[in-house]
């Protein structure tokens, strides 16, 4: 697990659930399914823990001073504080990194997390990022 060592304590509960949370869907699904089914199953696993999320939530781009919808979305945003990009592909790129980043920006959110459950080993997708 790699994460953001400027600001470790902002939202590290709530982060520590989303993650054993991903290691529930991870153990019992595996690696090899699409996206949006690690999404459903995320988000009613986080559900059965109490937490308040909520999925593929828009996420309009402000270009020069006004709001346009470009069909952005946030796979998971958790209890409106954290942002959570989820992948299943063979390997997470910087671009992925930088897309969390512009979401985080646009939300006016401070903490992501981008979750790659293509992975034998879910610790080795895993970043946690801070703005």
């Amino acid at each position: 697990m790699e994460k953001d060592t400027r600001d470790r304590g902002l939202h590290a509960d709530l982060t520590e659930a989303v993650f054993a949370a991903a290691f529930e869907v991870h153990s019992a699904l595996g690696p090899g399914l699409l996206e949006s089914a690690y999404e459903a199953c995320l988000a009613h696993e986080l559900g059965r823990r109490g937490l308040r999320c909520r999925r593929q939530v828009e996420l309009p781009v402000r270009y020069k001073d006004e709001l346009v919808d470009a069909g952005y979305r946030i796979d998971l945003l958790i209890e409106e504080a954290v942002v959570v990009e989820l992948k299943a592909t063979d390997k997470l790129q910087p671009i992925n990194e930088a897309q969390l980043l512009t979401y985080l920006k646009l939300s006016g959110n401070r903490v992501g997390l981008l979750l790659n459950f293509n992975t034998i080993h879910l610790r080795d997708g895993i970043k946690r990022r801070v703005l």
